[in-house]
């Protein structure tokens, strides 16, 4: 989903617009990419693939189930990722309960020690699972964290500038995105740093139409300091699916509902 985690994830997400139609509000724009990027349907699984490269091209590799569910779109939302592959992250469960009105509530089970681990606030910016990704990044930034503004408006895309309300809760100063004018899904993030270097970037590579939704099925992010990447690939993807609410609870940590991480039928 993430393609959100592009995406993530995703990335998992959708509305769609005329791109004939010229938006110029920036908060308006930015309110139908959330939507486009992280609520398509009521609900949604993806199966997830992640491999993560070093600056010498040394691999690790990663796979997970994303689960999702809306209480409201546009609003407040769950999210449960269960790791399956490789031995080593079997079973570690990633729980969000991502509020619009105060800080998301965020655990991660770690089965090697037994242990539920509750993500501060402070963390929602690190590493998620040793990738380029971060904790923030599966369920998406909140419209509301930033200030938004047009860089350009083109054929293709919506370009905007993005600077954060309390710059000392994030590592940088502002970020770019790239909006597709006709699907809204954000195609490319870049951000800059205290420095006035640009660090980090979040690319998408491949969009398919899956069940009525522009989604992203690739995507990549890259450390443009270290030279380091990782790339995403969702695949088993399905909207609508009936998500009862007892699987976003603490239950699921150690006890993943493994009925509703089984690949859909095709």
């Amino acid at each position: 989903m993430i393609a959100r985690f592009s995406i993530m994830l995703t990335a998992l997400i959708f509305t769609t617009g005329a791109a004939a139609e010229v938006l110029t509000d920036a908060d308006e724009v930015i309110a139908r990419a959330d939507l486009a990027a992280y609520y398509a349907g009521a609900d949604g699984r993806s199966d997830v693939r992640m491999i993560i490269s070093d600056s010498q091209g040394r691999q690790q590799r990663r796979q997970f189930t994303v689960l999702r569910r809306d209480l409201a779109d546009a609003g407040d939302q769950q999210f449960l990722v269960v790791f399956s592959q490789p031995s080593d992250v079997r079973n570690t469960v990633f729980l969000v309960d991502k509020h619009m009105d105060r800080d998301d509530d965020r655990w991660l089970y770690l089965p090697g020690l037994d242990l539920v681990k509750r993500i501060s606030a402070g963390d929602k910016r690190t590493s998620f699972v040793g990738a380029h990704y971060f904790y923030e990044d599966v369920s998406g930034r909140r419209p509301s964290d930033d200030t938004h503004e047009f860089v350009e408006t083109n054929d293709d895309f919506y370009v905007l500038k993005h600077t954060p309300i309390d710059p000392l809760s994030v590592e940088f100063t502002s970020y770019v995105t790239w909006i597709d004018r006709e699907t809204f899904l954000p195609m490319k993030i870049e951000y800059t740093n205290a420095a006035g270097d640009l660090y980090r970037r979040v690319e998408v590579s491949e969009v398919e139409d899956i069940d009525g939704h522009p989604t992203v099925t690739s995507s990549r992010v890259s450390d443009l300091l270290t030279g380091g990447k990782t790339d995403m690939q969702f695949r088993y993807i399905k909207y609508d699916v009936g998500l009862p609410e007892t699987v976003f609870t603490e239950r699921s940590l150690r006890n993943p509902p493994h009925d509703w991480l089984q690949r859909p039928e095709r």
